[in-house]
């Protein structure tokens, strides 16, 4: 028997646990990831490798395995060989195993030895945990199975019960953090196991583009982690892609073919961990692949006065005044022009953000563009269900309203009164009359018996509550947000029903819907210093990380390519729509502050990444797109070749959240006195 000795630890507990774990190669010639003394991960008894040599039914088939022969060491590395011999040839095989970090890092070799090439042929990386229906969770594509975008129309989003004979695999190159992972309850303690990738394309792939795939596979007595050369499938579809907002394209024939000689090396790593409760078996390997990643280098990014100065630009550009309103349009010049608060237009966020970075831009006109677009939002009617988010310069009158834009917009709204208030020459008077009606109207319906929220999205209520209580003194809207904070933690953070609904064009899990709870729950904790709300703003702060991308995604020819755009620290939006944008540099302040109230430097450089990252494509106007199509995804353009949509980039949707973030998360930096 052989041993790899690992002693791990906690990444982000307060108290450090080591851990004790093994390799080991049993005499059955089975292997097992062993923690603690119990067996969290095995090979499968057919064999440590497996090939399929065959392409049948959109599938890999006719598939071959192989044990292991012999097992010596070197320095750290246990190498571990086989052989697996076919009619044409043999195929060399040989496993290199040491510990690294809290993991076993393994380098897997595959090496043709025939007359003749080889092709149909599938490579395989499995790893079972002897557990039926575990807890899935993929980043950025599966959270515990999706449930609530399962309910909504799960031919929208992949979902997975982690039934027998269920697959959900998908690109490497589709996930941010790249790894998949397993929880799962064994008597009275929670578990968890990962397999990590390092991503990388298909050497003699069958198409151009092809990528290595990662995901999860279920049988009758135990569940499997699994890396394969390319075959994708989710939703009991074989060979099919998650392309398009609301149904998948064919995405088949992913076999590869090998030349006589060729060598494939697959780097991948092995983790298991106990989980300290049900819900929370995701957040060890995310911190991990941040340790594996380290995306923390930023000179190959704007500066922060580069961003702050073309967006503010951007900002003028969008700035309009008449007789009848004054505001920040959310649209481009070809749509009506319409002041819109929160979610998609947020132009109440700039009169926040301009009054605190004023000293910065030295500009004498902020403070006339502040008061008079403040001054206008408040003529929004306020009504016993909420108040008008979207005025419209043409017909003159406000219209719409949800609980997204509302939260977000009395967010930005008591922030703009708490720094109109340390400036004389503001008159805050009708903003603050605004905020308390809108304040007591919500007060008196979530207070309601028959308050029922549908999803997440009344979380953003927490933080504007407590702010205004911070206000105006009312210790009724510190009592409701704090109400709120422990409906919602107690509603999520089992994950029984993630965190969802942040999103107006998507009805599943999101990570909106999570920033919603994890700035809910991060400000409670700020006036409460409560233990439990750091927790839980911990706990739905991972989940927004989890849409975090912490690697390079090499890019093919395209406008990202042109633009050698890094793809580290932009942000994923949904199991539904999969494509990045720039909505993470809004929740980097609080990131920071996770940083700092958990003691980890890693959040704090995170946060700086994600937000100087997203500054890469703002063009010479000081405006960008909303969509980087760093997988096999579209909602815009011509979606009709699924091979050709990797690498594009939909610039023409400049709504306004796009320039309002980066101005809103820079605001904040400057009131903590972090400089980026």
């Amino acid at each position: 028997m052989k041993k790899l000795l690992l002693i791990g630890a906690m990444l982000f507990a307060g108290t450090i646990l080591a851990k004790e774990v093994n390799l080991e190669v049993k005499e059955n010639n089975q292997a097992s990831v062993v923690v603690d003394g119990k067996v969290m991960l095995t090979s499968p008894s057919e064999g440590l490798w497996s090939i399929a040599t065959a392409w049948q039914k959109e599938w890999p088939a006719k598939w071959k395995h192989a044990l292991p022969e012999k097992v010596e060491t070197s320095g750290d590395w246990t190498i571990i060989y086989g052989e697996m011999k076919l009619p044409s040839g043999s195929f060399k095989l040989r496993d290199a195993y040491r510990p690294e970090g809290n993991r076993i890092k393994c380098v897997r070799r595959v090496q043709w030895h025939g007359k003749q090439p080889i092709d149909s042929v599938t490579l395989a990386v499995r790893w079972q945990i002897n557990a039926v229906k575990p807890s899935t969770f993929l980043p950025g594509i599966i959270y515990y199975g999706n449930p609530s975008g399962e309910k909504n129309g799960s031919h929208k989003v992949p979902v997975f019960h982690g039934k027998a004979g269920e697959k959900a695999i998908f690109e490497e190159h589709r996930y941010p953090l790249p790894f998949a992972s397993f929880e799962w309850k064994d008597a009275n303690q929670y578990y968890g196991a990962a397999l990590h990738t390092k991503p990388s394309p298909v050497y003699g792939g069958n198409h151009f583009d092809q990528w290595w795939s990662l995901g999860v596979q279920s049988y009758e007595k135990y569940s499997e982690l699994v890396l394969l050369s390319g075959p994708i499938t989710y939703n009991g579809q074989p060979s099919v892609a998650k392309a398009l907002q609301h149904k998948a394209m064919p995405y088949g024939a992913t076999w590869m073919k090998f030349e006589p000689g060729t060598i494939i090396e697959k780097t991948f790593y092995l983790e298991g961990y106990d989980v300290e409760e049900k819900g929370a078996g995701f957040q060890t390997p995310m911190y991990t692949s941040v340790d594996i990643f380290k995306p923390f280098y930023v000179d190959d990014f704007p500066s922060l006065d580069e961003i702050i100065t073309d967006k503010y630009r951007f900002t003028k550009s969008r700035y309009m005044e008449d007789a009848d309103y004054a505001g920040f349009n959310m649209f481009p010049s070809r749509i009506t022009p319409q002041v819109v608060m929160g979610w998609a237009g947020q132009s109440e966020a700039p009169i926040y953000a301009l009054q605190v970075l004023q000293k910065r831009l030295n500009d004498p006109t902020i403070r006339a563009m502040v008061q008079k677009s403040m001054d206008h939002i408040t003529t929004s009617p306020v009504t016993p269900k909420g108040f008008m988010v979207n005025y419209n310069t043409k017909t003159k009158k406000w219209s719409k309203s949800d609980p997204v834009s509302e939260g977000q917009a009395m967010n930005s709204i008591a922030l703009a009164i708490r720094a109109g208030r340390k400036d004389k020459r503001m008159n805050t008077e009708k903003w603050e009359v605004f905020l308390k009606k809108a304040c007591d109207v919500h007060l008196k319906r979530i207070n309601a018996p028959e308050w029922n929220p549908r999803n997440t999205a009344e979380a953003f209520y927490i933080s504007p509550f407590l702010y205004a209580y911070e206000l105006f003194g009312n210790k009724e809207y510190k009592k409701l947000a704090l109400k709120l904070a422990d409906y919602y933690a107690e509603r999520h953070v089992s994950m029984d029903e993630p965190y969802w609904g942040g999103t107006l064009d998507a009805t599943c899990e999101d990570k909106e819907g999570a920033w919603g709870a994890f700035q809910g729950f991060m400000t409670a904790y700020e006036f409460t210093k409560e233990k439990k709300y750091l927790k839980w703003a911990k706990h739905a702060g991972d989940v927004v990380l989890s849409y975090t991308v912490v690697w390079d995604i090499p890019l093919p020819a395209g406008r990202l390519a042109d633009h050698g755009l890094k793809t580290r620290g932009w942000t994923g939006v949904s199991p539904q729509n999969q494509h990045l944008d720039v909505y993470g540099v809004l929740v980097t302040p609080m990131v920071y502050k996770l940083g700092m109230y958990t003691e980890n430097e890693a959040l704090k450089k995170l946060a700086v990444v994600m937000y100087r990252s997203c500054g890469q494509m703002i063009d010479p106007f000081g405006s960008q797109g909303e969509q980087i199509q760093e997988t096999n995804f579209a909602q815009h353009g011509n979606m009709s070749n699924v091979y050709k949509l990797r690498g594009g980039y939909s610039e023409g949707w400049t709504v306004y959240w796009i320039t309002a973030h980066f101005l809103h998360a820079a605001a904040q930096f400057e009131e903590m006195g972090v400089e980026l």
